[in-house]
């Protein structure tokens, strides 16, 4: 991914409010100031998204996610080598070889900008954090931001144990997106083996009645579909696509266990 890409994809929403602030901070570090050409490209000489009416929605997704998972891989204060290989397997999947190297700098420089931030005011990184959730709640779409979510929970799943602190800035975050705590659960929950899980995955309680587990299932069925998330790229819509599947799977767990046809 081009540096002009990364700037073409922060040029719409994103090019004001506190999400526009860190990518300031973070694109600009990466952006070489004497490459005229470059800065032509990325400025509006031309088409900075390459004639893509999507690209600018990708790359948005893209920072909005490398920003809320600088706070979430840094709730329990340390940053687990598993968790940064999430994140560099997801950029390599989704927007290429190009975007690994980029992403971790963005990345790095995001906590540089927490840590400075945070000396000068304890807590002002969470409070730019819950800004941009808000920011990205007036932006995007439901089933856009419950896919955000969804790679989230796959960050702090990532070393085989979620703390606390991390479950609680999950939480933080998804109330800023304007989700629940119900969703935070499920997501955390997807591929868990035990029936209790299943539960948490359709976000039902286990006394909830037959139809109840299947009118809520209807529902994550309807707001998960890979569909829903097709305009974000193909390696998006299949990462969508294997979730789809979990919550299929946690249903028939469900149903299994109620003789539920």
């Amino acid at each position: 991914m081009g540096m002009s890409k990364w700037i073409g994809g922060v040029l719409g929403w994103m090019a004001g409010g506190p999400l526009g602030a860190l990518a300031g901070f973070a694109l600009g570090a990466l952006f070489d100031a004497n490459n005229k050409e470059l800065r032509d490209e990325a400025c509006g000489s031309g088409d900075p998204l390459g004639g893509n009416p999507y690209e600018g929605q990708r790359n948005s997704f893209l920072f909005s996610l490398l920003a809320l998972a600088s706070y979430i891989i840094k709730a329990d204060g340390k940053v687990m080598h598993s968790e940064m290989e999430y994140v560099r397997g997801f950029l390599r999947a989704n927007f290429g070889e190009g975007a690994v190297a980029q992403g971790e700098q963005i990345l790095l420089r995001l906590f540089e900008e927490r840590k400075q931030m945070d000396s000068r005011s304890p807590g002002a990184f969470a409070r730019t954090i819950r800004q941009c959730g808000a920011q990205i709640a007036a932006n995007m779409g439901r089933e856009e931001r419950l896919q955000l979510l969804s790679f989230l929970a796959g960050i702090s799943k990532a070393d085989g144990r979620v703390t606390p602190e991390e479950v609680e800035a999950l939480k933080e975050v998804a109330r800023s997106m304007m989700l629940t705590d119900a969703e935070v659960d499920s997501m955390l929950n997807l591929g868990a083996t035990s029936l209790d899980g299943a539960y948490k995955v359709l976000e039902v309680s286990p006394d909830a009645t037959d139809d109840e587990v299947k009118r809520a299932y209807r529902r994550l069925a309807l707001e998960h579909h890979p569909d829903r998330v097709a305009s974000l790229g193909e390696d998006v819509q299949r990462a969508a696509e294997e979730k789809f599947k979990q919550i299929n799977e946690a249903y028939e767990r469900v149903c299994k266990a109620r003789g539920m046809k």
